[in-house]
Order: structure tokens, then C-alpha cells, then sequence
């Protein structure tokens, strides 16, 4: 079998079906309960759809909840494991994902890049180190004002760049490929309505990862939190022995939680609770929060500290001063896969075909491959190749890309000849 390797016309198919995805407005919305999150990934949705059709994949579909399916046909006679490709089109609403306006920088010269002149906002080598492996490459960056949507939309770019070469050489052999697009995987969500019995696959990967190399098979236990705090509002010349704070009662309860079990104090296999929003005002207070642990025992501790918190601020306040949600939003996906290493062996293989030096770790965050693995579909997350997610400073290196989209091609070839 022969190592498949993209030419640079294949390429720039890649790099320019990333910019027009990266355009399209797609952030989701924790708040809304419709499915889609947002209207504006409807965009994104019919733009999948049109496409898939367009390049040849077969039995192409998009649901009433924005979930998009379709189907590489087979090139063999003989029976093989259908394998399936999933990426998440939503974009993080942590930042601006509006108006994007990606920049390409050629030939990186591995120091720092000067994103947006205007406001001389910096994407610096010194504080990303690990800018400088990627010197003489491609790299793609926003200008300072928004976030990239490499996650995920790398993944899709090479996903479909993957399926568009593979309908063009029909020489390749492998058996039928899924592939599905998932929304609001970025507010835990991207799973609940995936159709895993018309996805059809055995098996699958998300294409969902960071840097070049990243291979996971385990991940977070993950919660989300919310804590809602009645205050009460008195005119405050008048307000000795009655006014309640919400705000004040909202920042003696943030300051309550452990100072180092944060995203900015842990890492490996160290679980948090990261506060993302706070709203409040004297009558109102309301703090969302993320439960994260890769330790089921440990997470359950977390969840039950929130909950203990809650009732000794209730004695302290009086009953009904604080209310909370704790919501499961994807369990660690270890235990789902670890009797089926065969998965990740198939894409560890298609790493080194493709010259890429397999990086296994645990995924400090979750995919959509999480949730799925537990609905019957073993889902392992590998790399899209893209850095510093969900904020101004996100970049994807092109050649990261290409290899990804190799990867894929590689996977499938391996998976025909076993």
C-alpha cells in the first residue's frame, strides 16, 4: 500500500475550502434551547450540503436540527468496516466570532506576528513557544479582532478534502466512509440528536484535536453549572439591615471555591471548575460555570462540593438565597474504547504513513466523540492541527492541515487491507 501524499494543488483546495468555512458566521449560543443554538449556523449547514452533493459523496442529507450526513461510496467487492469522519461547525462563543478575517503568513519566519497594525495586537512567539516549530510553513491567523474557527473547521476543510480526493481516485481502495457535521458541539450539545444508526458507521473519529500528532482516546468528565443568587434591592440610604447584595453574595461565593483547581492552575490529568460568565447586580446575580475531571470519583467530588456550597451559603443567607443547576454534559470516552484499541492502532498507523509522529495524550476538553462513544459509536479524537482555541491568538499551520487530511486518507486505506 502507498503512503498517500497531497500535491499543492490539493492544497490550496484545502486551504481555500478553510477561508470561505471560517467566513461563515457559526457561533452557538449556550443560552438559546433550539437546535441549531443559532440561526447563523443554518449558514454553515446549507453550505455543507450544497457541497457534499458537489463533490460526489452519495446519500447526502441534513436534518431538521442542522446535522449533516453523507457518504463516500466504497471501491472494493469485499466486505470492509465502514469507518466515519466527524467535525463540529459551530463556532465558540468564549469570543467574537463574527467578521472574521483570516491572514495567511507564508513562509513564517518564526517570530512574532504583527496581527492587526491598528492595535498593535501580537500573536508573540515568546509567550507561544511553540510557534517555532512551525518556522518556514504556512501559517493562518485572524487579525486580532475575532476568534479563527480552526476548531472546527479545520476539521471539516479536511474532512471534505479527505472524501473530495477520495471520489476522485477510485483506484484507492476502502470501504464506505461517513461523514457528519455536528452543531453546538461547543456548548456541550453536539451529540444529543446524531443519528448514529444512519450515520452507519462502525467506528468513527473525530477530527477535532490540536496540534500535529494529537491522538485521544480519553477525556474529561464534563458538567455545566449554573448558580443563580436572589438578592434584595432597598434604596441604599435606607437599606441598614435589609439589603441583600447578589453581587457581593456572587463574589463571596466564587472566592469560596478552591484558588488552584482552575484551568490556569491544572494540568494533565488535574480536573477544575471554571467560572465563564458572571451577571449581577443588586437583586440578581447568576455565575456559569464548567465541572471538569478526567477521574470519575474525583468528578463526582466536584459536582458534590458545588452542591455542599450551595446549601452551607443557603444556612448562611436563608433558604432559597442560592439556587443550582448541575447538568452532565459527556463522559470520559476511556472506557468505552479501551476494549477496542484496534481503533486507535489503525490511526496511530496512519500517522507514521503519513510522517507524522503520534502524540496519545488525554484530551483536557471533550469532543463530540465523547457523547458518541457512549451511544453505541467508539469515537477517538484526532489532531485538526490548530492552536489556542477560542480567543484572538488561534492559528493553524496549512501543513498541519495537509497532514491531517492525509491522515484520513491513510486511515481508510489501512482499514480496507486488514
Amino acid at each position: 500500500m502507498n503512503a498517500i501524499v497531497l500535491d499543492k494543488n490539493w492544497e490550496k483546495k484545502l486551504l481555500d475550502r478553510f477561508l470561505t468555512y471560517v467566513k461563515i458566521y457559526s457561533t452557538s449560543d449556550p443560552e438559546s434551547e433550539t437546535t441549531p443554538s443559532t440561526p447563523q449556523q443554518w449558514d454553515m449547514i446549507n453550505y455543507l450540503y450544497e457541497e457534499l452533493k458537489n463533490i460526489g459523496l452519495e446519500n447526502v442529507t441534513k436534518d431538521e436540527n442542522g446535522y449533516v450526513y453523507g457518504f463516500v461510496p466504497s471501491t472494493v467487492d469485499h466486505e470492509v468496516s465502514q469507518v466515519g469522519f466527524v467535525s463540529h461547525f459551530d463556532s465558540s462563543p468564549d469570543f467574537n466570532g463574527k467578521n472574521v478575517r483570516p491572514q495567511i503568513w507564508e513562509n513564517y519566519d518564526g517570530g512574532d506576528l504583527v496581527l492587526n497594525k491598528e492595535t498593535n495586537f501580537i500573536l508573540s512567539s515568546t509567550k507561544f513557544k511553540e510557534m517555532v516549530q512551525y518556522k518556514g510553513q504556512t501559517l493562518i491567523t485572524t487579525d486580532g479582532t475575532s476568534l479563527l474557527s480552526a476548531d472546527d473547521k479545520a476539521g471539516i476543510a479536511e474532512i471534505v478534502t479527505a472524501a473530495e480526493y477520495l471520489v476522485a481516485h477510485p483506484e484507492i481502495k476502502h470501504g464506505r466512509i461517513s461523514v457528519g457535521f455536528t452543531p453546538d458541539e461547543e456548548i456541550g450539545r453536539g451529540a444529543d440528536l446524531f443519528n448514529v444508526e444512519k450515520f452507519g458507521a462502525e467506528w468513527a473519529y473525530t477530527m477535532d484535536g490540536g496540534e500535529i500528532g494529537e491522538l485521544e482516546f480519553e477525556n474529561f468528565n464534563a458538567a455545566g453549572a449554573v448558580v443563580k443568587i436572589h438578592g434584595l434591592s432597598v434604596h441604599p440610604g435606607y437599606s441598614f439591615g435589609k439589603m441583600v447584595n447578589a453581587g457581593l453574595l456572587a463574589a463571596e461565593f466564587i472566592q469560596s471555591l478552591p484558588a488552584n483547581e482552575t484551568p490556569a492552575t491544572t494540568v494533565g490529568y488535574e480536573g477544575f471548575f471554571h467560572l465563564t460568565d458572571v451577571t449581577a447586580d443588586v437583586s440578581e446575580a447568576k455565575l456559569l460555570y464548567i465541572i471538569r475531571d478526567h477521574d470519575d470519583a474525583k468528578y463526582e467530588v466536584r459536582c458534590g462540593l458545588l452542591e455542599q456550597k450551595v446549601a452551607e451559603f443557603n444556612a448562611k443567607y436563608g433558604e432559597g438565597t442560592f439556587e443550582l443547576e448541575i447538568k452532565e454534559q459527556y463522559r470520559n470516552m476511556r472506557q468505552m474504547i479501551e476494549d477496542k484499541m484496534y481503533i486507535v492502532d489503525f490511526a496511530e498507523e496512519a500517522m507514521k504513513l503519513s510522517g507524522v509522529k503520534p502524540n496519545i495524550k488525554a484530551i483536557r476538553g471533550g469532543t463530540d466523540g465523547a457523547r458518541l462513544s457512549y451511544m453505541g459509536l467508539p469515537c477517538p479524537n484526532i489532531f485538526a492541527g490548530g492552536h489556542n482555541f477560542h480567543g484572538p491568538y488561534e492559528y493553524v499551520p496549512l501543513q498541519s492541515m495537509t497532514k491531517a487530511t492525509e491522515v484520513i486518507v491513510n486511515l481508510v486505506q489501512l482499514v480496507a487491507k486488514k
